[in-house]
């Protein structure tokens, strides 16, 4: 994994709840992220395209992950909601990303930011989803 790329998505992580919770333009967050937090060593390319990607494609996202759930997704934690999001959106947006390096980063990820038990139901979300989603790349890999 690497640390730069790890940092976008650690940082795209916190500007989509940003948005979520702000209701604010994508532009307006992200222009707060460049002037207000540390972007040393962020892969900023992927940063751009996570942050951007997921709210252009929020209905489509929204649409993968909800069959999945246990509970309606407005009931899912906001930080879990955005992990969750971005996970789906490189499932299903980046091929070029190996299923199981996009579940380790989220996993990662809610370890970070999320409740203490976060990172299970993120594992359990995204392997579930990644069936769906890549279901010939988790079978060659079986």
């Amino acid at each position: 994994m690497s640390k730069a790329r790890h940092k976008a998505r650690s940082r795209a992580v916190q500007a989509i709840y940003q948005w979520q919770l702000s209701g604010n333009n994508v532009r307006e967050v992200e222009e707060y992220f460049l002037a207000e937090q540390n972007m040393k060593k962020t892969d900023m390319e992927l940063f751009s395209e996570l942050l951007h990607g997921v709210p252009a494609n929020l209905t489509e996202l929204d649409e993968a992950i909800t069959p999945i759930l246990d509970r309606p997704l407005d009931e899912v934690d906001p930080v879990e909601k955005a992990i969750l999001r971005l996970g789906c959106f490189e499932m299903m947006k980046k091929p070029d990303v190996p299923y199981r390096v996009v579940i380790n980063e989220a996993v990662e990820l809610a370890k970070e930011f999320g409740a203490e038990d976060g990172h299970k139901y993120i594992n359990s979300i995204l392997d579930r989803l990644a069936l769906r989603l890549r279901g010939d790349e988790v079978h060659a890999r079986r």
